[in-house]
């Protein structure tokens, strides 16, 4: 590896590792990039040498295994004393979110909101979708990659001199939130906002001891191989991030978890409030920058947030925070102008752009984004999709001046979830809730996800090929076709090339399809609607945030 030095004046100067470090992913990385004229290996970029350690950070234990509770917790001081962030981190001014879902919608309004006021706002969330660097945002752009280099060396560093055979260099997300309270810190936000990535009481993000203020977000089945099998227990977990002192709030929870949150918030001394969801005319006639019916609920609980933030840091001047009097401005437009990734997020395929096609009178391929993968998530999904396509015929409707054709408009399912998940619970959700609203699928597409658990980067995809592992694909195609077939189901043999099993009617026509490979499903698709121009495909890809970004990565190529 070159040597370097940090280039942020907040960092001290120090050496890239030593070569050998990292080798064993730096050296099939190697080989993976050769300069296509002369067949020589191209050494891998800063960046990539950042991102191949990182992944050695990447522990095989299965999220099932149930010894990863707490799995000593209290290694977060001590990494927090080698890097010297003690002092530092209990300076930030920390919102602390936890929740089963919203809770990354949440730290996105609040957020916005915030910057909307002036403040420079530092923001962690998971996952990624794409590349490494969206999970910290400073000022709400994603930070770049030479202050992610300089940082992540700085950290790096330090851990790899200081750790030993008792406290180990600390795990790939531990990694990343001391890495992000090493940005946030020197870059000097007057606002954190931290997401929790698992639960709450042991999470990495809870070696934080007094935030200003906690929020948790909607509370539902989600985890429970970790966190517990009961709403109760769940609730116990996320509650795990108050602290004595510190305000807490929540939105209307079922009433197992909010007996939970209450109990906790009371052996603490600490009222827990309640937050409305948002009246839509605070907005005065905008909307919301993220869709969907939930995220008003989001909404109310950050500007909850936002509010006792700006009060207890007294960052009230200029603005007037009596719920009486309405929304401030700046909230407005926080809320308003918020936008994120994977969620409830169209794209119009850019290929069919580059062809000249997708106008009105020709066929056009629609991606339908939401990294659902929870039941309540996926009904919420189900209900997003459903308006948003009926809202986009009615639209195209009234500008061609002429009734829509449905047999013009093809609903399609591109669907992977992970297998600690359960597809009994996830996919019924979603096909009952489609069909209340009218929607029901011309056929389902599963395929395994592209990104590999232990790399981190573009270059962590598997090969397309016909050996690759399709059992738990085949596995949610036959928890479909009991769902929608009535338990018929016989997966046909696969087709030339293409590795695709497929599910047929008594019509012959193909309800569902298992695919080796995201690529393919796509040119699959990409056929299709160069097949047939006169039909516009509508695709909703869920079940995995994974999933959403490895298709957002491949159609933006």
């Amino acid at each position: 590896m070159a040597g370097g030095a940090c280039a942020l004046p907040s960092c001290a100067s120090s050496p890239l590792p030593a070569p050998g470090i990292c080798s064993d992913l730096l050296l099939p990385l190697l080989q993976e990039k050769t300069e296509a004229a002369v067949g020589a290996p191209c050494p891998p970029s800063p960046y990539e040498e950042a991102l191949a350690c990182l992944s050695s950070l990447i522990t095989r234990r299965t999220r099932a295994d149930g010894a990863n509770k707490g799995d000593r917790f209290d290694l977060m001081f001590d990494y927090l004393q080698m890097l010297d962030l003690e002092r530092p981190v209990s300076q930030l001014k920390v919102i602390h979110v936890a929740g089963t879902k919203g809770k990354g919608s949440t730290c996105t309004f609040t957020e916005s909101i915030l910057r909307s006021c002036g403040f420079r706002t530092g923001l962690f969330t998971s996952p990624h979708l794409i590349d490494v660097r969206e999970r910290f945002r400073l000022d709400g752009v994603d930070i770049s990659e030479e202050k992610f280099i300089a940082y992540f060396w700085w950290c790096w560093n330090r851990l790899q001199a200081k750790t030993n055979d008792d406290v180990p260099m600390p795990t790939y997300f531990r990694f990343l939130a001391l890495l992000a309270f090493k940005i946030f810190t020197a870059e000097q936000v007057d606002v954190a906002i931290l997401e929790v990535g698992l639960g709450g009481k042991f999470d990495a993000t809870n070696v934080v001891q007094a935030p200003i203020v906690c929020g948790v977000s909607s509370l539902g089945y989600d985890h429970m191989e970790i966190l517990g099998n009961t709403l109760g227990e769940i609730a116990g977990e996320k509650a795990g991030i108050f602290k004595k002192g510190v305000p807490a709030y929540t939105v209307p929870q079922p009433e197992e978890a909010m007996e939970a949150l209450q109990n906790r918030a009371s052996q603490l001394g600490i009222p827990l409030k309640v937050a409305s969801p948002l009246d839509i005319g605070s907005l005065k006639g905008q909307k919301l920058g993220l869709d969907g019916e939930h995220q008003y609920a989001n909404a109310g609980l950050a500007v909850a947030l936002c509010r006792i933030w700006l009060q207890k840091t007294r960052q009230m001047e200029g603005m007037y925070l009596d719920d009486h009097i309405g929304l401030p401005e700046q909230f407005i437009r926080g809320l308003t102008v918020s936008r994120m990734q994977g969620r409830a997020q169209v794209v119009p395929d850019p290929y069919f752009s580059t062809q000249g096609q997708g106008s009105a009178n020709l066929g056009a391929l629609i991606f339908y984004l939401d990294g659902a993968h929870s039941p309540e998530s996926m009904e919420m999904c189900a209900k997003w999709f459903s308006r948003v396509i009926k809202e986009d015929s009615q639209h195209e409707s009234s500008w061609e001046g002429q009734s829509h054709d449905n047999s013009n408009v093809k609903q399609i399912l591109l669907f992977n979830c992970m297998s600690v998940r359960d597809p009994q619970l996830l996919l019924p959700r979603l096909v009952n809730a489609c069909s209340d609203n009218g929607i029901h699928f011309h056929k389902a597409i599963f395929v395994p996800n592209q990104s590999v658990f232990n790399k981190v980067g573009s270059y962590g995809t598997p090969a397309d090929s016909p050996h690759v592992d399709l059992s738990w694909q085949l596995t949610l195609q036959r928890v479909w076709e009991n769902l929608v077939g009535g338990g018929k189901d016989s997966v046909g043999e696969g087709i030339g090339d293409d590795h695709l099993k497929s599910v047929t009617d008594s019509s012959h026509r193909t309800r569902s399809s298992v695919f080796a490979s995201l690529p393919l499903a796509v040119k699959w698709l990409r056929d299709n609607t160069q097949q047939n121009r006169s039909i516009r495909f509508q695709v909703l890809v869920t079940g995995s945030l994974h999933l959403v970004g490895d298709l957002l990565r491949l159609i933006r190529r």
